[in-house]
């Protein structure tokens, strides 16, 4: 009985600790979501500083560099989306017009009387849009300043890390520890740094393939699938319907342009998402698409667009981090997709069912006679 009540209470601790976790990160967002970022640009900028450190240049100085180089390319990034939103701030009257008449020409075809978008001030509303979206852009560029102090300090003490543990610790826990540690490490670097190549190649694609088809902003919707290709499935639905809906409007009456945008569009998502990117980063890595979903619906309503794109790469660095840890290695199994799960065992002979009983749990074996 005592086992049983201390079970529950273990349990409403476990939700109380979570229900204030959540309070915390919510309203102490504006100075956790800079650390976060820069923890994750951290496993992938410190190979750059411990190959400078390996040549002889000193840390201090090669982590400098590296934030000159991180910054740089921050700056070119920022000038780049201005201009792009500059450009289609200043196109869209003629892309408003256009939309006016495709959407009164298929009303007439479809013999609806009334046009659906009467009443609806377009201009008011994407106006608002862009405005918020430049507000967005503004709030991130000025948390760009903690995220760098942030990176430097991360930087500097990640060498150090291991003789910390060595000096903390028994040489049988600490090296214990030290495996750990780097295999989490290791694991979590891995996947950013191919989640960012996938990421920038599908941009790429889509880029070239819009330029082909001659489809405006082409740039502009290769830099939005490039970022919204860290949320699986539903970033890559998004990043493709702006660029279809600009296809259509943009060669009305010509409606095979914004078809074949919609075909090549959903072959370099197909290629990339269900081919690639699993074969390279291995099915241990795919997430369960219940924890994509929540991921994103917590993240997102903590920390808004940013926490939407952050909330992939978070909960794929928990799921790593759970599965180097043997009492939460359960976590980690529960949080995949599975599919690796199954063909293991299924190469064991083990069956997921048992004929005429096919909600039957998995048995090791042939069954007892």
């Amino acid at each position: 009985m005592d086992v049983d009540r201390n079970k529950v209470n273990f349990v409403f601790q476990g939700i109380l600790v979570l229900v204030a976790l959540g309070v915390v990160l919510k309203y102490a967002g504006a100075a956790i979501l800079p650390l976060i970022i820069a923890w994750l640009l951290s496993y992938l900028l410190a190979p750059v500083v411990n190959f400078m450190t390996r040549h002889k240049i000193p840390t201090t100085v090669a982590v400098f560099i590296v934030i000159i180089l991180l910054m740089g390319i921050l700056y070119l990034s920022g000038t780049f989306l201005y201009g792009r939103l500059s450009a289609f701030a200043a196109a869209y009257p003629k892309y408003h017009s256009r939309m006016t008449e495709l959407v009164a020409s298929l009303t007439g075809r479809l013999h609806l009387g009334t046009n659906p978008l009467d009443g609806v001030n377009w201009g008011q509303s994407v106006g608002r849009f862009l405005m918020s979206l430049s507000g967005s852009i503004f709030v991130f560029a000025s948390k760009l300043v903690l995220v760098v102090i942030f990176l430097f300090f991360i930087l500097l003490g990640k060498p150090y890390f291991k003789y910390k543990i060595m000096k903390s610790f028994s040489q049988e826990k600490a090296n214990q520890l030290s495996q750990i540690t780097s295999s989490i490490t290791s694991q979590i670097r891995r996947y950013l740094s191919l989640q960012f190549l996938i990421s920038f190649v599908t941009g790429i694609l889509v880029w070239l393939a819009l330029e082909l088809i001659g489809v405006d902003f082409a740039a502009t919707w290769g830099a939005l699938a490039f970022f919204l290709n860290f949320i699986p499935t539903i970033g890559s639905i998004v990043a493709s319907i702006p660029p279809i809906l600009l296809a259509l409007v943009q060669f009305y009456p010509n409606l095979w342009p914004g078809i074949i945008t919609m075909l090549v569009l959903l072959a370099i998502q197909l290629s990339m998402g269900n081919g690639i990117a699993p074969k390279v980063m291995g099915d241990r890595l795919n997430l369960s698409p219940v924890v994509i979903l929540l991921s994103l619906m917590f993240w997102g309503w903590l920390w808004g667009i940013v926490g939407a794109l952050l909330s992939i790469p978070i909960a794929a660095a928990l799921k790593i981090a759970c599965e180097n840890i043997e009492p939460l290695h359960p976590v980690s199994v529960m949080m995949g997709s599975g599919k690796s799960y199954r063909r293991e065992l299924l190469k064991q002979g083990r069956q997921d069912t048992v004929p005429g009983n096919p909600m039957a749990p998995v048995k090791d074996g042939p069954e007892d006679p």
